[in-house]
This record gives C-alpha cells, structure tokens and sequence, in this order.
C-alpha cells in the first residue's frame, strides 16, 4: 500500500485519479513472527487511512505489521516478460507479517503513463502466473527479500494472489461512463463489461465491444456513476476512490488472503495430523501417550491458526464500514472462506474427539493394568500370608518347652504331631472353601438376573418418556 495523498480532512471518498495504480498481494509460505517493535512501523502511522484511522488505531494490535519495506527504483523491477508497455513510475515492495507469523508480499505500483486495458491485463497475468520469476535488480525478489530478513525457513510463494487496479486517466473515463444500465444493451455499457471482462480475468476470457452479458459479466459488480467496485477471486477493479478509501480497501483484500493461505495451510496440517494418528503402531502406553501429546499439540495450534488467522480477519470489526464491510463480504464469498472455515473447523473437531477418544482408551488401558497389578500384588500377599501363617503357628507350637513337644522325636512325625499339623492348616482350608463356595453363589446369582425368567422372553423394556412425560 502505497502512501496516500489525500489529506485527513479530505470529506469525499470520490475522487479522480490521474494515472493508474495496481497493488499486488502474494501471500507467502513459511512464517515470520513480528518483533514488538518492527522497524517498519505501524500500518497506521504509514499509511493514510482517513476517516478509518480510528477504527484501525483500535485495533492495532490484531492488524499485520510491516516487516520490511524496500522502496525500489521502477527500472530495478523486472517483469518474466518485459513491462508490456506500461513503464512504472513508482514501485514499492512491503512485506507484512500477521501477529500468527503469516506473511504476505506486497508490491504497490504507479504507472507512469495511460494504461491500455490489454497491456494491463497482460501485465496483471505476468505478474500473477509468473510471479516466481519478478526480479529486483538481476536477483529473483524473493532471494532479495530472504537475504534481508533471513527468517527461520525460506519465504516462498503460496498459492494466493490478488491484485488490486485503481484505474485513472482514459480508463477511469471509459469505467465510469454513464451508459445507462449495466446489462449490455447499449454501447457504454457494453464497453465497460468488455473492459472488466478483460482485467478482472486478466484476458483470458474473450473481450468484445459487444459481449453477451450473461457469459461476460464480471461478478460482484457495483457500478453507482461516480465510482465502480468489480472483482473476481484474484483480481478487483475499484474506480473513482480516493486514496485513503484505496488504502483501506486494500487492507481488507490482504485480510481476506492471508486469512485463505492460512484456511488451505490449517486443512493441509489436519490431515498430517490425522496421518500421523492412523501410521501410529505402537502399543507402548508411554509412546501413546507421547503421540497424544504431540496431537494435541498440533490441533491446539490448528484452533489458534482458524481462531486468530482466519476468524479474526474475515468480520467486519476491524474497520466497521459499509464500503469496506460490502467489499469484503463480497471477496469473501468469492473466495468461499465461510464455507472452508466451517469445514475445517469441523475437521479440526473431529480431530480432537478422536484423540480424546484415544486418550480416554489409553486412561482406561492404563487403569485396567493398574487394577490387574493391584489384584495381583493383593493375591501374592494374601497368598504369602496363607502360606506363612500355618508354619508359624508349627514353628511356635515346637519351639515352646510344652509337656506335648518330644525333643526326641521329629516334627514330621504325623502319628506324634498330626492334631497339631490339623489344628494349624484346618482354619485356613475351611476359609478357602467358605470363600469359594461364596463367590459361585455370587455368579450363580448374577447369571440368574441376566438371563429371562423360566426360560421364557426377556422382559420387554418400556420405552423412553417423551419430553412432555407422556
């Protein structure tokens, strides 16, 4: 976003622009957190905004942060083929960073003569379908734009692009023309749609003076005489605005893509994510604990991506006004983020309750070990008890200085000590027994009141009351 021209007094977001600006966005893929103090500044105190100042000054804190700005001379800047007529007479390249670490490349050109509609549809393709090959000076830009940042990973291009045309001179006439109604049934309006056809879809659609408008039309079309609004997923056409109102415009387009290049990133992480739980073949509770851990990880940061990268960027609050609300509403749905973000935050829950399931699985795993551990640690020492306790009672019993102990005699002597072995063991062998015939009759007892009485049916069940307790 190029700084603006127009004064904080200025009372008409309508004015005429004299040459032809395009802003170009590019989202970036890699991350680059914000420092607290970015050497770029704030995009407030940048860039002038007019009457939407102080909505942005509110809301400084969520908005994406210049990271580095190169203002580069417009002969430094070289398209994959050539200018297509259309010498530059500004160029400036800002790279913004969200509070999330997405970054977006910016790169805000002035022409510096009329622009033909061909010329600069051939030249928003260039830039769009070759943007890996733009380079500043004899270096590809994003090597520059690396080299001078040197983030954690290499920046590189994402898959989004939208570009911004704020027509002027002959082509802010031809766009603004009154022609009547915008149907195509006279010769203004037909020369208008071929013009929009033609930038909007970067040529690539045919252009005529006299389109059929239901194959021609450009969507999200809004044509009020004094400025015109028309747009498709990756280019606008936005005529007759003044600078601040360009400005703003601008913000929300760069909102809208980052908040898409994090939605195609967020979908692109969940089904790592899900990978990652099906690949899982250990049954070690302390590596499946490890995995749950990392997964829960993974989708803590998925809901903080759709929460604060995608949610935050897709509402009208940060600048609260009908020409930006109608602007982005549009792009948004040509875009279908609301229909992608529902998705994905459906993804994103089932995610979680899977590995909450997996979790409550490896709790219960865990716990039933525990209980098999604590039983068996209970039988060993019942058992030892058992065991020891009947000898101890011999050893006392033959330790003792009793008229019934023969010292000449052994203690396996059964026809001598036999009452003595019986008395010690017989309490024992009638606890055993006493406890086995208890738990048969508990099991006994249980399958009775599972199975149907007298080898009938099985009691029918009365069905759920209804909420009305009927």
């Amino acid at each position: 976003m190029g700084p603006g021209t127009s004064s904080g007094s200025t009372a008409l977001d309508s004015v005429t622009r004299e040459l032809t600006r395009a802003v170009l966005l590019f989202s970036l893929a890699g991350r680059m957190r914000p420092g607290d103090s970015p050497p770029g500044g704030a995009l407030v105190d940048r860039y002038d905004f007019g009457r939407f100042e102080p909505h942005l000054r509110s809301s400084e804190k969520v908005l994406p942060v210049p990271v580095l700005t190169v203002p580069a001379a417009p002969d430094d800047l070289h398209l994959p083929h050539g200018s297509h007529g259309l010498p530059l007479a500004t160029a400036e390249i800002t790279v913004v960073a969200t509070p999330r670490g997405d970054v977006t490349l910016l790169l805000d050109c002035g022409f510096a003569a009329d622009t033909e509609p061909a010329a600069l549809a051939a030249w928003l393709a260039d830039t769009c379908f070759h943007r890996e090959r733009i380079r500043l000076g004899g270096r590809p830009l994003l090597d520059v734009l690396n080299e001078r940042l040197a983030p954690p990973t290499p920046l590189a291009h994402g898959q989004n692009v939208h570009q911004l045309v704020f027509p002027g001179g002959r082509l802010l006439h031809d766009l603004l023309a009154d022609g009547g109604s915008d149907d195509g049934n006279d010769e203004g309006s037909a020369r208008r749609l071929a013009l929009l056809n033609e930038i909007v879809y970067r040529g690539r659609m045919p252009a005529t003076h006299t389109p059929d408008p239901d194959a021609t039309m450009p969507p999200n079309l809004r044509h009020i005489g004094v400025t015109l609004s028309s747009h498709g997923r990756g280019v606008s056409v936005q005529a007759g605005w003044a600078p601040h109102v360009e400005n703003g415009l601008t913000l929300v387009a760069l909102g809208v893509i980052s908040a898409l290049a994090v939605l195609q990133r967020t979908r692109i992480a969940a089904f790592e994510t899900m990978r990652a739980n099906e690949r899982a073949l250990t049954d070690s509770p302390y590596e499946v604990r490890s995995l749950i851990s990392r997964l829960s990880a993974g989708v803590n940061e998925l809901q903080l991506d759709l929460a604060f990268g995608v949610e935050a960027y897709v509402d009208s609050l940060l600048i609260p006004e009908m020409l930006m609300e109608s602007f982005q509403s549009s792009l948004r749905d040509a875009l279908g983020i609301r229909d992608s973000l529902d998705n994905s935050a459906r993804m994103v829950e089932r995610l979680t309750s899977v590995i909450s399931a997996r979790s409550a699985a490896l709790d219960a795993e865990l716990a039933e070990r525990d209980d098999r551990r604590d039983r068996t640690v209970s039988g060993l020492v019942a058992a030892a008890t058992l065991i020891a306790l009947p000898p101890t009672l011999l050893l006392t019993f033959f330790g003792i200085n009793g008229t019934n102990v023969d010292a000449g005699r052994s203690i396996l002597d059964l026809r001598e000590y036999g009452t003595a072995y019986a008395l010690a063991w017989l309490p024992f062998v009638v606890l055993v027994l006493i406890g086995y015939v208890l738990l048969r009759r508990v099991s006994r007892r249980s399958g009775t009141l599972l199975s149907p009485p007298h080898g009938g049916p099985p009691a029918p069940v009365p069905p759920p009351r209804s909420a009305s307790g009927s």
